[in-house]
């Protein structure tokens, strides 16, 4: 491929990361161009500027530079650039959304207020993405919570020196679209962070349709959280103060779970475990599953993904079971607290989703509700380390560590 193709290509998933492709139908290719492109701008970036440096780089013979090649370079370079600064400035998106909700003292209920190395992008983390390994942290895989096999296993991540006892614990459900994915797949960099910080996290398969249809994943869910009040004292754990977060199907399944703690019909032989939790974090969460918000990549994620390959069963015949699957639908004054986070431009999962599940749990939870709404921000903009969801992940954890230390003023003996 020769140097304007490739800088064509470059130029074309730039523009689609910056605005990307409207549609239901070309939802998923969006997302990938996009989601790749914006959350490795920084190496893109150094890709073009190499590939550009290398084409006018004077060598013998009669090589002709190519003046469209180099202008979409330039297009380019200032498109990334672009991205990177939105990704940076998601550090300031995330604080004033902390701050409005929870108010502008909050800091000082942290165990440390953040200092600016906290606070600043670590490039070299950023260098290899992919590597998620950390030394501070030891991991206890495959362990079962119920009898599915390898779908009812779970590993726990634990600070390196072990927890001190009462930790508080992290439930980390991830997401594939109800139909894929696995518990060492997301959310993984914030995990990582938490149980290097002594939290002890668990991160759990769940069943999957259409083998197994909805309601097995949320079944599932509940069980792992009855099995984390059972068990992770063992392990350093409080089993009183569980706090739950994922992203995508994960996130509905996390917001879903959270909303219907003891629902006796979604806990079959374990009715009256205690399920519920203290808060939750969904990112980028499915919240509408029966199309109640009127909005149309809703009402079409339904008819032609959820209803043939998760439920399988037709919103017409069974319109129930969508309305109880959907966390928009389920907001009591008795919800827990809540911190969502959406990208503005997920193409999978319109943002309006989260804008409207949001304020329905302002105006009906008595609990306090955080929402971050990430600009430029795709899908799954958390699954690996990048300057957005680094500073994601050092939100969160202001964010429960600051639920945590409420929790346990609240809780204190007299």
């Amino acid at each position: 491929m020769g140097f304007l193709r490739r800088q064509a290509v470059i130029a074309a998933l730039t523009a689609n990361a910056i605005r990307p492709l409207p549609g239901f139908r070309v939802g998923i290719p969006a997302f990938f161009a996009g989601w790749l492109t914006g959350e490795l701008a920084p190496h893109v970036l150094a890709i073009t500027v190499a590939d550009t440096a290398t084409h006018t780089r004077p060598q013998r013979g009669d090589q002709r530079r190519d003046p469209l090649g180099l202008a979409l370079a330039g297009a380019s370079v200032v498109g990334l650039s672009y991205l990177i600064k939105q990704a940076r400035d998601v550090q300031h998106e995330a604080e004033r959304s902390l701050t409005g909700a929870l108010g502008a003292d909050y800091v000082e209920h942290l165990d440390a207020a953040p200092t600016p190395a906290d606070l600043a992008v670590p490039w070299r983390k950023l260098v290899y993405p992919f590597r998620m390994r950390n030394k501070e942290v030891r991991v206890e895989r495959n362990i079962a919570y119920n009898g599915h096999g390898k779908r009812g296993l779970l590993d726990i991540y634990l600070p390196a020196g072990g927890p001190v006892e009462g930790a508080p614990v992290l439930l980390q459900v991830h997401g594939g679209g109800w139909t894929i994915g696995n518990k060492d797949q997301q959310g993984l960099p914030l995990m990582q962070h938490m149980a290097a910080k002594g939290w002890v996290c668990v991160a759990i398969n769940y069943r999957l349709a259409p083998r197994d249809a909805f309601p097995a994943h949320v079944i599932d869910v509940k069980q792992s959280i009855a099995w984390i009040r059972e068990h992770i004292a063992s392990y350093g754990g409080d089993p009183d103060y569980i706090a739950i977060t994922g992203g995508s199907a994960g996130g509905h399944l996390a917001a879903l779970a959270a909303l219907t703690p003891g629902d006796r019909d979604w806990q079959p032989g374990f009715e009256d475990a205690d399920t519920s939790v203290q808060c939750a974090v969904p990112h980028y969460g499915v919240y509408d599953f029966s199309g109640a918000t009127g909005i149309k990549s809703a009402a079409m994620m339904r008819d032609h993904f959820l209803a043939p390959r998760v439920f399988k069963a037709r919103w017409a015949d069974h319109p129930e079971l969508f309305e109880a699957a959907s966390p928009i639908q389920r907001i009591t004054p008795d919800a827990p607290d809540f911190f969502v986070l959406h990208g503005a431009h997920d193409t999978l999962v319109h943002v309006d989703q989260a804008r409207m599940f949001v304020d329905k749990l302002r105006r009906v939870s008595k609990r306090t509700v955080v929402y971050a709404e990430l600009p430029g921000a795709q899908h799954a903009f958390d699954v690996f380390p990048s300057i957005r969801s680094s500073h994601i992940v050092r939100a969160i954890d202001r964010y429960l560590h600051w639920h945590w230390n409420q929790y346990r003023r609240e809780h204190a003996p007299a």
